[in-house]
């Protein structure tokens, strides 16, 4: 059984927030230069070229890549060998967030009471975590700060086996086609295929959280994620909604087994600056 302090873990997640709000990953950045050089349209060129001097601004004087710094989600691996010492693990995480929003200047976001007070906690807690269970003695983090330009354009279908792929496929365009510039295109698409509602949106999140070039195992899933891909450019959409040939910059999929009367299908949206970090305890 290894010990691990609780303050560890605030100050990693600490580091990670920080981390994903003013560097934007090496993988994004050369997505961005590769889809600024196939962009036909001569606006959309230009809004490439001001995003990753933006993201390059951001990383250099350590300042955020959006005034929208987006709620705090976290993913966390618990090694079932750990031995959390010296506080609880939810108030240790929550307590890095507190940090890493105050120190680093970030906009806090949160709001207590979803539908009446909605007075700001002025924290950016509680984050919304998820955890799992896994083998060994460390913990991995995925932190994502989600925006919500991007956020409010998630959508859920409940699809039947009957759908089948092209079902799937339909669905995922046209909500992105629905958002249009909404979610400050291009964008990452996540997409959930499986499980039950609430399992398929969590996999749609923590899909957009993968490496811009890390296809699906599956060799049929990563045809689905090229296809898709492919219909989303062709819709004209473009960089800032401005119109082009990049809308998109990847699409993820991950699935999970389902239920045989139904196939439940979710799509989240990350925006151009795809936030996000990862670390081991």
């Amino acid at each position: 059984m290894r010990e691990l302090p609780a303050s560890q873990i605030s100050d990693a997640v600490k580091y990670l927030f920080l981390k994903a709000n003013f560097h934007a990953g090496e993988d994004i950045m050369k997505a961005l230069k590769n889809a600024r050089n196939r962009e036909i349209s001569p606006t959309g060129k230009t809004v490439l070229s001001m995003i990753i001097e933006n993201n390059e601004i951001a990383s250099q004087e350590e300042i955020a890549l959006c005034q929208d710094t987006g709620l705090a989600v976290v993913f966390a691996e618990i090694g079932q060998e750990v031995h959390i010492t010296g506080g609880d693990f939810r108030e240790a995480v929550n307590e890095g967030v507190r940090a890493a929003y105050s120190e680093g200047f970030l906009r806090k976001s949160a709001v207590d009471d979803p539908l009446f007070d909605r007075k700001n906690t002025k924290t950016n807690t509680p984050a919304i975590i998820y955890t799992d269970i896994v083998p060994g003695d460390g913990i991995a983090f995925t932190v994502t700060p989600k925006g919500f330009g991007s956020e409010n354009m998630s959508a859920l279908a409940m699809l039947t086996a009957a759908d089948g792929p092209e079902g799937v496929v339909q669905f995922v365009v046209d909500t992105v086609i629905k958002a249009g510039p909404n979610p400050c295109p291009p964008s990452v698409i996540g997409v959930g295929i499986g499980g039950t509602a609430d399992l398929a949106m969590v996999m749609a999140k923590k899909a957009t959280t993968r490496t811009i070039d890390e296809q699906n195992r599956d060799s049929r899933y990563a045809a689905l994620e090229r296809e898709i891909l492919e219909k989303i450019n062709n819709s004209g959409i473009g960089p800032a909604g401005l119109g082009g040939t990049v809308t998109a910059l990847a699409v993820n999929i991950e699935h999970f087994p389902t239920h045989i009367a139904g196939m439940p299908v979710a799509v989240n949206i990350c925006c151009h600056a795809a936030r996000h970090a990862q670390g081991v305890l």
